[in-house]
């Protein structure tokens, strides 16, 4: 077999023919790292027969079918892949360490395989492959979720070696594989640990050859950096046709499943799920976690409608301001961002009036989402204005984003918003429709 040497950046996965201290493409010192690359001992069939000449076709020769997609048993996460697993696909899965990962996926293959009896899906095969955990765990992972139910369709293999992987898929020819994680996959014909850019990219190509080739779809694990960035070269998310992150805080439970890229679906979905003691257990309402019961007399607490990919949903905001007597008074904000925090204060501050500059200043979005949208800034500043008065707004909703110059902006989707508030019995709902200013609603409420 013959043997060529490469310097590939492990931070960006950059390649060069020979070493640098400096990457040239992410700025990196001292990342570029050396591997042999060598002959792989997998060969696919079609290396032995003859290639017929490629010859191009006219779009409306080409003929489409649409593929019956492998449903998960999650309905919200068939609504982030579009409708389910497409055959021959492969669908990248990344979080933080803890987050759920494994217990997801091993959810789902005992749904594929029949474990809660899905009428579509009572004789689908799944191979589940752990580079990270013996059978036993696994098994007691399962034992856990599905309460120690047999199953002769989910097939469990402990195995780090690439090659050897593509064999029993090839004998075997499962429905799905699942393989945890594509970091710990190695193959004796690199060079390099488990997890370097060489092993990575040389598994997931292997990986995604065997896919198209026998119409299996593979759901590959992925780890993160501490930026939250997926771990190896950055190739590997545009090698892949879906890649999914879920996300969530380990302490409140609620996870956020998010499609970043999806060939076969949208990207704007989410899927909203809380992990317990028996596995993660989907949300189709998520109000139910967003909203807690609010006494009359409470004050500090607004409620917003948010949109995550798609969906609308109340969220409730809660400020809490009491008088400072520090020099700089403390902003704690949990669930937006700090600065956004800082500039809304300053708004009521400038334009309001609000003495928010003796005040220490905590804001925190109920159920442990973080929000991003702009339309909470009124929220944020009615819950702060609510504390600082000890004025009660309850069931009061405010959708607007707010301006430097104090003024109420309108979001993107607003009818669909309101909607969802008046499903839910709420009509006092504040928007920049109504109001122009920030002052001006402060005035209504006060």
């Amino acid at each position: 077999m013959k043997t060529s040497i490469s310097f590939v950046c492990q931070e960006c996965g950059y390649e060069s023919a020979q070493w640098m201290g400096k990457c040239p493409e992410c700025g990196e010192w001292n990342s570029l790292k050396e591997f042999k690359i060598q002959n792989s001992k997998f060969k696919s069939e079609r290396q032995n027969l003859k290639v017929a000449p490629t010859v191009p076709k006219k779009l409306d020769e080409i003929k489409y079918q649409e593929k019956s997609r492998l449903k998960t048993g999650f309905l919200e996460a068939d609504g982030v892949l579009g409708g389910g697993i497409v055959p021959g696909s492969v669908v990248l899965l990344a979080g933080d360490p803890g987050i759920g990962k494994s217990t997801l996926l091993l959810q789902m293959a005992l749904n594929i395989s029949g474990k809660f009896g899905l009428k579509q899906n009572l004789s689908q095969k799944v191979l589940y492959i752990s580079g990270e955990e013996s059978e036993q765990q696994i098994k007691l992972r399962a034992n856990r979720i599905g309460k120690g139910v047999t199953n002769d369709n989910l097939l469990l293999l402990s195995l780090t070696d690439t090659d050897a992987v593509v064999s029993v898929v090839e004998e075997i020819k499962p429905d799905l594989v699942i393989v945890d994680s594509i970091q710990t996959m190695e193959s004796e014909g690199l060079g390099g640990l488990s997890g370097s850019v060489g092993q990575v990219r040389y598994a997931t190509s292997v990986f995604i050859k065997v896919a198209k080739s026998l119409n299996i779809p593979f759901v590959l694990v992925g780890h993160v950096t501490k930026e939250g960035m997926v771990a190896g070269p950055m190739v590997l998310s545009h090698m892949v046709d879906t890649v999914l992150f879920l996300e969530g805080e380990k302490n409140t439970g609620t996870r956020i499943l998010r499609s970043l890229k999806n060939r076969f679906g949208p990207v704007d979905e989410v899927g909203v799920f809380t992990m317990q003691g028996e596995g993660m257990r989907e949300i189709k309402n998520p109000e139910q976690i967003f909203l807690s019961e609010q006494s009359a007399d409470a004050s500090g607490s607004v409620l917003t409608v948010t949109l995550e990919g798609t969906r609308a949903f109340l969220v409730e905001i809660q400020a809490l301001a009491v008088y400072s007597k520090l020099p700089m008074p403390r902003r704690v904000a949990s669930g937006i961002d700090y600065k956004r925090l800082e500039l809304l204060l300053a708004v009521l501050q400038k334009h309001c009036r609000l003495p928010v500059d003796t005040m220490d200043i905590f804001v925190n979005v109920a159920g442990g989402l973080k929000l991003s949208d702009p339309a909470a800034d009124l929220g944020i500043c009615l819950a702060v204005y609510s504390s600082l008065k000890n004025v009660p707004l309850r069931k009061t909703i405010g959708i607007a984003e707010i301006g430097l110059l104090g003024e109420l902006r309108s979001v993107n989707m607003l009818e669909k918003r309101i909607k969802q508030a008046k499903k839910l019995g709420f009509k006092n709902i504040i928007t920049a429709e109504a109001q122009r200013s920030l002052n001006n609603v402060l005035k209504t409420l006060g």
